[in-house]
């Protein structure tokens, strides 16, 4: 579990058969294991290979160094503001890969001894089994970058107890060890110096039976409390405040409870809203209100659809100022082209939200129990790609651009 070194032409995704055992590990240590267009590709075709071996039982995922995943590779997507080519390409193969993982066919096992952070949280959640230790920490942090928590976090997030997914999706709060597994996004918390024993007992299986692997994992495990200092005892205000209709009923909610006797801990969390996208908190907090009535399926189209409107620059730039306050120049402070809550109007959100033409969204089945195999070359993205490409014109993200225009 030592942090490693990327060798050049290391595999960025590393396979490993072990009887009846697949292992996937992710080999960007030096980049926090971000999930690339190519990882996200390399990730799809084995999980699908393992999933048509009849000698495979079980699928194990893990990372190399501190972190299962950190999410997107932000600078390649700041590097790419101007085209966006490979943003179209990146969200289509990274949703459809989250499709795959929330209807695979056999039993997986995600091994989270460091950071899981945005994307990189769909390795976890959505896992038969994800095992965390005291040293992980999961946060959907998107709206710091005038994001919103995609690939299938308006699903998840919106099925968590009472507000706790708007609260965790809007403040971008860090979850920690038991918390994770307290919380439901984990299924079991296993201490870190019993990792590697429970990993080879896993190997060690001949069955992918539910039962079996339950067994082996409990082995090693230990019972959930949470300290009582975790902000999951805090859910009775978090209910409450997370609850209120509008995005400026929910601070109003929090400033009233911050000033009220033992609420210190409330400050932290509206100082981190107000530093984040006023345009992002806003997308986000209908994400998963309107999650809450979808299928997997229909959220993973409308995430698709709001990242691709997002990354268009459909009302607003801020996930590219986001990216460079934050992680190009460092200066944490980002100029938010709507810069208040207020002048985030409906009509805009409206813009992104509204379906694509069907030949547009996002071509995955609507009922989940079939498989899909998910290419973009076969999409109608790579087609356009392609046809541009040979005219020798200039790509980029043109859905939608009458309609930002008339927004603004």
């Amino acid at each position: 579990m030592a942090q490693a070194m990327l060798k050049p032409n290391q595999e960025v995704v590393i396979a490993e058969e072990v009887g009846r055992v697949r292992v996937l590990t992710l080999n960007s240590p030096n980049q926090l294991n971000v999930i690339s267009i190519k990882v996200a590709l390399v990730l799809g075709q084995k999980l699908e290979k393992i999933e048509k071996d009849d000698n495979a039982q079980l699928v194990i995922i893990k990372g190399v160094g501190r972190a299962l995943s950190v999410g997107g590779n932000l600078k390649h997507i700041y590097d790419g503001r101007k085209t966006r080519d490979s943003c179209i390409e990146g969200i289509y193969r990274m949703h459809w890969l989250c499709y795959h993982i929330h209807t695979y066919k056999k039993p997986q096992v995600a091994l989270v001894h460091g950071m899981c952070m945005g994307g990189g949280g769909s390795l976890m959640v959505p896992m038969k089994f994800s095992v965390v230790t005291e040293k992980s920490y999961f946060s959907t942090p998107e709206t710091r970058f005038g994001y919103h928590p995609d690939c299938g976090f308006s699903y998840m997030l919106s099925r968590l107890p009472g507000r706790l997914g708007e609260y965790l999706g809007l403040t971008g709060a860090k979850l920690k060890g038991k918390e994770i597994v307290a919380a439901g996004l984990a299924t079991h918390f296993v201490p870190f110096d019993k990792l590697v024993c429970l990993e080879k007992s896993l190997l060690s299986l001949t069955t992918g039976e539910e039962k079996a692997i339950r067994s082996a994992i409990e082995e090693f495990s230990t019972e959930v409390e949470i300290d009582e200092r975790s902000i999951l005892n805090k859910l009775s205000i978090i209910n409450d405040c997370f609850s209120k209709d509008s995005m400026e009923d929910i601070m109003k909610s929090l400033e009233v409870e911050a000033r009220k006797v033992g609420n210190d801990w409330i400050v932290a969390v509206l100082g981190s809203l107000k530093r984040s996208s006023p345009t992002g908190l806003k997308i986000t907090l209908r994400s998963i209100r309107e999650g809450r009535k979808l299928t997997l399926s229909e959220c993973l189209k409308q995430e698709f659809r709001l990242s691709i409107n997002i990354f268009g620059t459909i009302i607003s730039s801020d996930i590219y100022e986001g990216i460079r306050a934050i992680t190009i120049d460092k200066d944490n402070s980002p100029k938010w082209y709507l810069p208040t809550l207020e002048k985030v109007k409906d009509e805009q959100l409206n813009m992104i939200f509204k379906p694509f033409e069907e030949h547009l969204e996002l071509q995955i089945p609507d009922k989940e129990e079939f498989r899909w195999d998910g290419k973009y070359e076969n999409s109608v993205y790579y087609q356009l790609n392609q046809e541009r490409n040979q005219r020798g014109i200039s790509q980029s993200i043109a859905l939608g651009t009458d309609r930002k225009q008339s927004a603004l």
